[in-house]
């Protein structure tokens, strides 16, 4: 070591970015979806005529006026929620969508939540034929790697 060429100085390890914990800001580890509440769905809708505004003073005189389609509406809109492990609900009820007014991770109702979820409709047999995959996809089963 050379006292006149100190070594550079460690790097910082690196914190990770990601969404939190809605219930505690921690780092989330799951997450679900809900559907928005009203007042959600009026800031889409304030953003979307805000866009259009701006579109149209942006856009070419000598141009067709642009036309838009209708407003958004809270169908088919949907918001994530995150949850630490701690203040995670269950597996089955993550998998569905909850209503707008569901206060999971609610820690009075964990590890479920307080709505009753919308059910998923089944899903269709695919009738695809089942693609093969590469030999050297698959691990080696004579204990060589």
């Amino acid at each position: 070591m050379d006292p006149l060429n100190p070594p550079p100085a460690p790097v910082p390890v690196p914190t990770l970015a990601g969404p939190a914990c809605t219930a505690c800001g921690e780092p989330a580890v799951v997450n679900w979806l809900r559907r928005p509440t009203g007042a959600e769905v009026a800031d889409a809708i304030a953003a979307e005529e805000k866009r259009r505004e701006d579109l149209l003073l942006l856009a070419d005189q000598q141009l067709p006026t642009p036309e838009f389609g209708p407003l958004p509406t809270g169908n088919g809109m949907t918001r994530s929620v995150y949850a630490c492990a701690t203040h995670a609900i269950t597996l089955d009820a993550a998998s569905r969508i909850h209503a707008s007014s569901c206060m999971a991770p609610d820690p009075a109702v964990l590890p479920g939540c307080d709505c009753t979820p919308e059910v998923q409709a089944p899903t269709p047999p695919s009738d695809s034929v089942p693609v093969k995959l590469p030999e050297h996809w698959f691990p080696a089963t004579d204990g060589q790697a």
